[in-house]
């Protein structure tokens, strides 16, 4: 099973045996081609028995008591699992949050990034599914002012880690003055390419979160063929991304 391990080797020491993060490559699973092999989207065409089987797998290496999914929308509404009686597949939601343990809180992006912030003083998670529409509309800075009215969380003291995602090389917008606001232009990288790794960074940082506590992968999934890529296949698997509180 390969896998990029993230928020885990610059936290500070004790910390890190309180949380799993873990971001997935499609392998490992049991999907069948074009979806091979660990595809955990419901909704892209795999078999629903093998899709269920990969979600099994990903809910047994993190060790969770209860995994949480949500059927994302590219919008920007954030849910709060308070209770392990949660669905999973939560509708209309591209963000969630939590401060108990056990839980784990899965995003699947293929492209799109998995960004997922760690409270270490008030013990709480979130996992957030942010691709442009995302950064368009904030959700990234949406998701940790969430985070201090609900847990009273300090943005200085958040650590954040994006996933294997699309990177400058290959994240090109031909309609970008239409599709992007201005003030994301400034991330244009090359006609009609832009760094949405870089976007991220500086919403991240326009919340709060100091440079030093946000690792970025720096994984293009359209370059690396260990990532599901709807951008490279068309036809193709989500990638996995799950954080826990232990």
């Amino acid at each position: 099973m390969n896998s990029h391990r993230i928020m885990l080797q610059d936290l500070p020491y004790g910390m890190r045996d309180d949380l799993r993060c873990i971001s997935l490559t499609r392998w490992g699973g049991v999907s069948l081609p074009p979806y091979n092999d660990l595809n955990v989207g419901l909704n892209v065409g795999d078999d629903r028995e093998a899709v269920e089987e990969n979600l099994q797998i990903v809910s047994r290496i993190l060790d969770a008591r209860k995994m949480v999914s949500i059927q994302q929308v590219h919008g920007s509404r954030l849910a709060v699992i308070d209770s392990p009686v949660h669905q999973t597949g939560l509708g209309g939601v591209d963000g969630l949050l939590t401060d108990m343990r056990g839980i784990s809180l899965l995003i699947q992006h293929a492209d799109c990034q998995a960004v997922v912030l760690y409270d270490p003083e008030n013990r709480a998670i979130a996992n957030i599914h942010c691709g442009w529409k995302g950064s368009v509309s904030n959700i990234l800075i949406k998701a940790v002012r969430k985070m201090v009215r609900v847990y009273s969380s300090h943005p200085e003291n958040l650590w954040a880690s994006i996933s294997p995602s699309l990177g400058p090389c290959c994240a090109e917008f031909k309609d970008w003055k239409n599709l992007l606001p201005r003030t994301l232009h400034g991330f244009q990288t090359a006609p009609a390419h832009f760094d949405f790794w870089a976007i991220t960074l500086w919403q991240l940082r326009s919340a709060g979160l100091p440079s030093e506590q946000i690792e970025t992968s720096r994984i293009c999934t359209a370059c690396s063929k260990d990532y599901f890529s709807y951008r490279r296949e068309g036809v193709t698997g989500r990638n996995a991304t799950a954080i826990m509180l232990i």
